[in-house]
């Protein structure tokens, strides 16, 4: 495997049934649509702090984590499976969700800041680094959408089933790349996953 490939993909969210719903939920929602595509299922580890699996293709490895942790404490989980298995920074993808983004946005960037985010502040505080990959799913912002909501109530509530959907297609786009960023074709997974959807055309009058 290209030493630079992503080989873990955490989706960040919080466990319980009261939480299984809520937008702070869609790195979850992510993950889980890649072992559902695999035909992988997750299991629980309790020495990596959390559920997961593991895919094989092409003869590539890439395991799948769920933190068991509450989000503010997922670098917990991120840091036991990379130092076990000798995963770098570089080759961590994180799913989570985006309050910057509207629902059914995604865009995928290396590095940066967490933005409020807990989950990844703490697992840039645990990695000791911020070099890591993120998978960014809109939600939407209180404010943007018009909202009266805190944010910190708005991430922890479902989306409405408009915006439901739309962030279901963001996760089914993000599928698509998974492939290349398992072979580092990072420039190539970036373009497919930020180019604009094309509208069809309406018919013309008869």
């Amino acid at each position: 495997m290209n030493d630079t490939a992503i080989r873990l993909i955490v989706g960040l969210g919080n466990v319980g049934a009261e939480y299984e719903r809520t937008r702070h939920n869609a790195g979850f929602w992510f993950v889980e649509a890649i072992a559902r595509k695999a035909g992988v299922q997750f299991a629980s580890e309790r020495k990596f702090h959390g559920e997961v699996a593991r895919v094989r293709d092409r003869g590539n490895e890439l395991w799948l984590l769920k933190p068991g942790t509450y989000m503010n404490r997922s670098g917990q989980a991120v840091v036991a499976l990379a130092l076990y298995y000798k995963i770098l920074p570089t080759q961590i993808l994180v799913a989570h969700d985006e309050l910057d983004l509207s629902p059914g946005a995604v865009k995928m960037k290396r590095g940066g800041g967490h933005a409020g985010h807990n989950g990844l502040r703490d697992i840039q505080a645990k990695l000791s680094s911020a070099d890591f990959w993120r998978l960014r799913l809109g939600i939407g912002h209180p404010r943007s959408l018009q909202l009266t909501q805190e944010v910190a109530d708005f991430v922890l509530h479902p989306p409405s089933r408009e915006h439901l959907q739309a962030i279901e297609g963001a996760i089914v786009r993000s599928l698509d790349v998974v492939p290349q960023v398992v072979d580092a074709q990072f420039e190539r997974a970036m373009m497919k996953l930020h180019a604009t959807p094309k509208v069809a055309a309406a018919a013309p009058p008869t």
